[in-house]
């Protein structure tokens, strides 16, 4: 059955490889339907539920998950109903609505927003968790079978984590993979040890904390302005991979993940938000933990939700402070 997500570019970014004198694949997610790669995952889910007898569909979601599961639920002709917390922008509450799909606003943060979403679900609904849930996992999980199938075998993968659905689909992925497939940088034989960093904005670092304190840690609150990665909590999941898989934790700020967007957009012509933002700026700064390796994957998220205005406006008001932990 045709999937709701596309097959999506995998580019050898020449501005980022010079930035930081290695070899950076981009796999842009940010072109996904949607806006980001969150309907990899919830589409493959939607799908699967909706198979299963699920007449609607239900979710929480600060702003990109949301955006998915209402794409996916009228690409699927079901009925579908978002929960976002009262920080979700309007620009993202417009782009669900846009879908076809009911928005409630509830709560002052996603935990909140997703108590009531939950509380929603009667006997024909499915809910749409944003990132806990194997099937998610599964669908996040093409996205490293896309870039074997390029004859791209990276040293590492940087991705940016929220609440860790990415992360786990990753893993799961490189885990997914066999034998070398090298086009460009050194090869990696062993997929399976392929490393993933991981980054975060500061105030958003419920991963770097949680592998710092040895378990998992739940953030008094989200003081971050890439409310994508707003999880107060990573998915048990996320934080048992890093007992499996090599896995390094990087935080940046706000400012750096403002500026990295600012000049992605120049390099690429692509508007990506903080959150993703975050990834691409343990890129340009070369950060210490992507010290060792040379032939880098950058998983380009997206976010439907920025708009130029809006990050020119952040970039002109956030203090410049410093850009890795």
């Amino acid at each position: 059955m045709q999937p709701l997500h596309i097959d999506t570019p995998l580019v050898n970014s020449r501005p980022l490889g010079i930035a930081a004198g290695r070899t950076v694949f981009l796999k842009l997610d940010a072109l996904q339907p949607s806006g980001s790669f969150k309907l990899r995952g919830i589409g493959f889910a939607a799908r699967e539920y909706v198979r299963r007898g699920a007449r609607r569909l239900i979710s929480s979601s600060g702003g990109n998950a949301g955006i998915a599961v209402a794409y996916a639920g009228r690409a699927l002709s079901v009925p579908v109903v978002v929960v976002v917390p009262e920080t979700t922008s309007e620009r993202a509450k417009a782009l669900i609505d846009q879908e076809g799909a009911q928005v409630m606003v509830h709560g002052a943060s996603w935990q909140e927003a997703n108590a009531l979403a939950q509380s929603l679900v009667s006997g024909e609904d499915a809910f749409v968790h944003p990132f806990d849930d194997a099937l998610l996992w599964q669908g996040h999980s093409s996205l490293i079978g896309e870039v074997a199938a390029a004859g791209v075998t990276p040293d590492a993968v940087v991705l940016s984590v929220g609440g860790g659905g990415l992360l786990c689909g990753v893993a799961q992925g490189l885990h997914g993979q066999a034998g070398p497939r090298v086009r460009g940088g050194s090869p990696t034989r062993d997929w399976s040890k392929v490393p993933i960093i991981a980054v975060e904005t500061r105030g958003a670092d419920s991963f770097g904390q949680s592998l710092a304190a040895g378990r998992r840690v739940e953030l008094a609150a989200i003081t971050s302005i890439a409310t994508s990665l707003g999880a107060r909590q990573v998915c048990a999941r996320a934080f048992d991979w890093a007992r499996e898989h090599p896995i390094h934790p990087v935080v940046v700020s706000d400012a750096a993940a403002v500026a990295a967007c600012v000049r992605f957009l120049d390099d690429h012509r692509l508007v990506v938000e903080p959150a993703c933002g975050a990834a691409l700026a343990a890129v340009y700064s070369l950060a210490p933990e992507l010290a060792p390796y040379q032939n880098i994957l950058v998983i380009v998220c997206g976010g439907a939700t920025a708009t130029v205005a809006q990050l020119q406006s952040w970039a002109t008001t956030l203090p410049t402070i410093k850009t890795c932990n």
